[in-house]
């Protein structure tokens, strides 16, 4: 496809390392397969997994007290879910992180407004963006540090990795502007353990040749670079419009008065489904409606941003960090009367 090729996330960190062993802390709870990613690449090159006091749940305090005190090269968490405390905890308490060369995330978006506030206060830090799935492995990364501006959602995709047309007739040529399916060829799992309609779906063939398509959305620029989209089955249908809960949420986390946020679609009598933000906002913190749809609108268009909100005290995420659609759905609807 052309544009530019990343070096293995692993490869990059090996590369950029002072002096081995590297030691590198990856995100509690150690479930997530980013969590496990991280340890075996490590351990494979001689490294060293740290792992916190308590592994069980987030404590922002004993993470950075960790790595202050085993001088932890690499941090590997989920999203902004993590990203978010871990912040919080710099607002309150210093450490010596002097030995933190890298910040990685994967499993879950980790948006620019977050990487530049990690960047700011960690300057000598990089970022890498990790995308991938348990069925294509890594298929892009996007490297952020104190010299650029912080993105979200844009990437150099690995060797391997494509976007095929909407329809699965073949692979999208980089610069027409449309939306397809993120894949990978080559190396690919055979299929789902007794699931042969799932494995028809998720590794389609085409032609002669096998795909795995996880289920993201996606465009190819004319650069090359992949421009990430969401995933398809939080996809939210207004009008006709197809509208990607996570870019939403995205534009809404750059207001400082939001803490966290996750959008869904709930039923509309119009349009079938609206946009609806389930929105957290930081402690003492207060803003209306109309002042987020402003902010957000900066960001989108106008038939993306949110026709309802519905403000918690808490919002319900995985273990791992990654967001409950399905409580965000129902609590939305609820509260609404829809």
């Amino acid at each position: 496809m052309g544009g530019p090729q990343p070096r293995s996330s692993l490869q990059e960190i090996v590369a950029r390392a002072k002096e081995p062993p590297l030691r590198v802390l990856p995100a509690p709870p150690f479930m997530h397969g980013a969590a496990h990613w991280s340890a075996f690449s490590f351990w494979n090159v001689g490294g060293t997994v740290v792992v916190q006091t308590n592994p069980r749940h987030l404590d922002a305090d004993d993470i950075w007290s960790t790595i202050e005190r085993e001088r932890v090269d690499v941090l590997t968490i989920v999203g902004d879910a993590f990203g978010r405390p871990l912040l919080d905890q710099l607002e309150r308490k210093s450490y010596d992180l002097s030995s933190l060369k890298l910040l990685t995330s994967g499993g879950a978006i980790l948006t620019a407004a977050l990487k530049q506030q990690f960047l700011e206060r960690l300057p000598a830090l990089r970022i890498l963006d990790a995308l991938g799935s348990s069925e294509s492995g890594a298929q892009a990364a996007q490297f952020s540090d104190g010299g650029g501006k912080a993105t979200t959602g844009d990437f150099a995709v690995a060797p391997g990795s494509l976007v095929l047309r909407e329809d699965l007739s073949g692979v999208l040529p980089a610069g027409t502007g449309e939306r397809g399916w993120l894949a990978r060829e080559g190396i690919i799992p055979l299929g789902y353990y007794k699931d042969e309609e799932k494995t028809r779906k998720t590794f389609p063939v085409i032609g002669s040749k096998r795909y795995v398509v996880p289920g993201d959305r996606a465009t190819i620029e004319a650069d090359g670079t992949m421009r990430l989209l969401g995933r398809d089955s939080v996809t939210i249908n207004t009008g006709g419009e197809k509208v990607f809960a996570e870019e939403v949420e995205q534009a809404l986390k750059h207001h400082p008065c939001v803490y966290d946020a996750v959008v869904v679609g709930t039923p509309h009598e119009r349009f079938g489904q609206q946009v609806t933000a389930v929105v957290r906002l930081r402690t003492g913190a207060t803003v209306s409606p109309d002042e987020l749809r402003r902010a957000a609108g900066e960001h989108l268009a106008h038939y993306k941003l949110p026709r309802s909100f519905v403000f918690v005290d808490e919002i319900v995420r995985s273990p791992s960090g990654k967001a409950d659609y399905r409580w965000a759905r129902e609590r939305a609807t609820k509260e609404l009367g829809v």
